[in-house]
């Protein structure tokens, strides 16, 4: 990839959800919300600006009969200089996004990949949601550019609010691997230089359960609406099918309509309104209601939470005997939901939106654009848009009485109406509309291209090794060390393959501490040496440290104050002078006294310091900088010597290997070290665990793997003269 600083080539990462440019299937599932439609808006709305040059939608890539083969095109074009592109990762089949969290790392191996190959380099990676917040943290501290977030919806406030409803803590964290999310969530808002909100909300009372709550690095930019899509009714609407679907429900299909519009979530409180609808006699003079709930061909074919949302639905209609006041299909398409709003326009009605919570609001902005006043629950995104726009009436969505009032207020009122109905048109075009987004989008991106580095380059004494096809990288001490007769095996098979192969150590000593121990256990001095947990590179044959490296790393580290807020720390206590280094801070720690490493990383956070922490054995803690650790540094060196990831063979076994071993790489933990801190790693399919213990167990992985077959030959024996002996 060749560094084009002045370029403006903005990267969207969206994992989950169905993704496509026309005709998004909205309400599908949990995962085919407003996130999906809002990031293909927004990256049509950037293309279209002249100082941007292209951007492309990262985002699975599925293949699945149950759903369209639109979800298999690695590449679909939605505009001038606009793109999806789907990547490779997990199963071929669609999944629910809580499925995804083991295949993280593979979709981030596989779209640096794809980043590479492109003509110019990204000057900005911006992630949605917590899976993509994961990911692109990793891709850009690997290409050094800046990250830009979106949560949309946040774990520590799903978990809160599924504490209320009586969900249990396992079950929550089982369900939803809880845990994992906030923990990439944190590690997200420490890594990015600007979190995107909808609202001031969000940030004082979402973003603020977070130990990396940082509000100055937080702004509030509104979503945007396609007003070409969405605006009042012409009369075209009168004509459309849909209107024919409604009718057959409607005794007096004449009278305003109340639509309601959501997926078939507990959480949108449409049972609610139905009850409110059902026990108002004047209501139901007034107007008719219309649920729009999603698709469905048998509720029975649903999932548990749709099916029992729907059910609660048909009960409550029968329970106030509804029929003919509430119109309830079962099909629209979605070309049909600008006619909706503009049909409920038309009718002289209203939109409703009666959910718990709601952080977003695109509905909300949509039925404005199309002349709806709006009725909206007190909470997050209504709050900012009623204010804005002056166009409805907010509610407590547990209030019947008060959801009840309100709309008697809007469908009874005529000057009102209409006053809302101006005062919404005005308040989208000037707030809402997808030109004041991106305007305001790059208004506060500005700053950032300024971050944009050129990613580093390696010595030049190193590039012999380009020619290289496969890597081997295996920590030192207990994968190497113990056994001394497979040791010479590997060795042996190294040096027979080091034409085509480059050989790595990675481990958590310093440099003279590994080199003394090489030279101590006959282990010849390797392609590279990767040291102090990653934070150092050298190279065969002279050791060449790689100063870009540690340019790269040093962003945003800041060692002394590691130190002070760690050393008081009951439990804890400072390795000495001869295991620091430039990037490393080590400490003992005695987990008896000391707090967990969740609490540490915490009151590391909350200190503003964003970093990698190291548990090793249970009583080495390690703290480096964020865009430093073995894996991270393996694939710098692999990306430098044009090797692809996926050719790269590692052996590891404590927790500082684990991101070395995830991903696109060939893994192996050898027997000896089948260590509690990689437990969590035993379903991953692609690591091996061997039954053969240190270095034997390295070759029973490389026949497992058969990683020298094909093996290619492409410099002769005497241009290659790296893989000296120590001294």
């Amino acid at each position: 990839m060749t560094p084009q600083p002045d370029s403006r080539y903005i990267v969207l990462i969206s994992v989950h959800g169905l993704i496509r440019g026309q005709e998004l299937e909205l309400g599908r599932d949990a995962d085919t919300g407003g996130q999906t439609l809002y990031v293909v808006e927004l990256a049509r709305a950037l293309a279209q600006r002249a100082d941007v040059d292209r951007v492309d939608l990262v985002t699975r890539l599925v293949d699945d009969p149950h759903v369209s083969d639109d979800y298999h095109q690695p590449i679909e074009e939605i505009g001038p200089n606009a793109r999806i592109v789907r990547i490779e990762a997990g199963p071929a089949e669609y999944v629910p996004k809580e499925q995804l969290w083991d295949y993280l790392d593979i979709f981030a191996d596989n779209m640096l990949s794809f980043l590479r190959d492109q003509a110019i380099q990204p000057s900005l990676i911006h992630s949605h949601y917590a899976d993509a917040g994961y990911v692109g943290t990793r891709v850009s501290s690997q290409l050094g550019v800046p990250l830009v977030h979106t949560g949309h919806s946040l774990g520590r406030v799903k978990r809160r609010r599924l504490l209320a409803s009586g969900v249990k803590q396992e079950v929550i964290d089982h369900r939803y691997h809880m845990d994992r999310r906030i923990d990439a969530e944190e590690e997200t808002l420490g890594a990015a230089s600007l979190v995107v909100t909808s609202t001031s909300q969000e940030i004082q009372e979402q973003y603020g359960l977070y130990d990396h709550y940082q509000p100055e690095r937080m702004s509030v930019i509104p979503p945007g609406t396609d007003l070409t899509r969405f605006h009042p009714p012409d009369g075209s609407e009168q004509k459309a099918p849909i209107k024919s679907e409604l009718a057959r429900f409607l005794r007096e299909p004449k009278k305003p309509i109340i639509l309601a519009l959501s997926r078939p979530d507990e959480r949108k409180n449409i049972a609610t309104l139905v009850d409110a609808y059902g026990e108002s006699q004047e209501l139901q003079r007034n107007a008719n209601l219309v649920i729009v709930a999603g698709n469905r061909d048998d509720i029975r074919d649903l999932d548990s939470g749709a099916q029992q949302v729907l059910t609660d639905i048909l009960i409550l209609i029968d329970l106030h005997d509804l029929y003919g006041k509430v119109a309830y299909p079962k099909h629209h398409r979605a070309d049909e939901v600008p006619v909706l709003y503009q049909l409920a326009a038309a009718s002289r009605g209203v939109f409703i939106n009666p959910a718990l919570t709601e952080p977003f609001g695109l509905t909300l902005i949509e039925a404005a654009a199309s002349g709806l006043p709006i009725v909206a629950t007190e909470d997050g995104g209504p709050i900012d848009i009623i204010g804005h726009c002056k166009n409805g009436i907010l509610i407590d969505p547990l209030d019947k009485q008060d959801i009840t009032k309100a709309l008697l207020k809007v469908v009874s009122d005529a000057s009102r109406w209409r006053t809302m109905v101006k005062n919404g048109l005005t308040g989208v075009k000037a707030h809402y509309s997808w030109e004041a987004h991106a305007d305001s989008y790059m208004q506060a991106i500005k700053p950032l291209w300024e971050q944009v580095e050129p990613p580093p380059i390696a010595p030049v004494a190193r590039r012999p090794m380009l020619y290289h096809d496969r890597a081997i990288f295996t920590d030192l001490d207990q994968n190497l060390l113990g056994d001394p007769d497979s040791l010479a095996d590997f060795l042996r098979l190294i040096r027979e393959n080091h034409s085509c192969t480059s050989f790595g150590i990675a481990t958590g000593r310093r440099l003279d501490s590994a080199l003394a121990v090489m030279r101590r256990y006959g282990i010849p001095r390797p392609d590279v040496l990767i040291t102090a947990l990653g934070t150092e590179i050298y190279y065969a044959p002279q050791l060449t440290a790689d100063d870009a490296w540690a340019r790269h790393i040093d962003h945003l580290w800041y060692p002394r104050r590691v130190r002070d807020v760690l050393i008081d720390l009951p439990g804890i206590e400072r390795q000495p002078k001869s295991e620091q280094s430039r990037f490393k801070v080590s400490f003992y720690i005695d987990p008896e006294h000391a707090p967990c490493l969740d609490e540490i990383g915490s009151i590391l956070h909350q200190a503003d310091l964003n970093v990698h922490l190291n548990l090793s054995f249970g009583q080495f803690l390690d703290v480096v900088p964020a865009r430093a650790s073995k894996g991270l540094a393996l694939r710098y060196v692999a990306d430098q010597f044009s090797i692809p990831i996926e050719h790269c063979l590692t052996a590891g076994g404590s927790g500082a290997d684990e991101d070395m071993m995830r991903g696109n790489t060939l893994a192996v933990v050898v027997a000896n070290r089948h260590h509690e801190e990689l437990s969590q790693l035993t379903d991953t399919e692609s690591i091996y665990f061997a039954e053969q213990p240190f270095a034997a167990g390295i070759l029973e992985a490389i026949d497992h793997y058969r990683f020298f077959d094909a093996c290619r030959v492409p410099v002769k024996p005497e241009d290659d003269k790296s893989l000296e002996d120590g001294d």
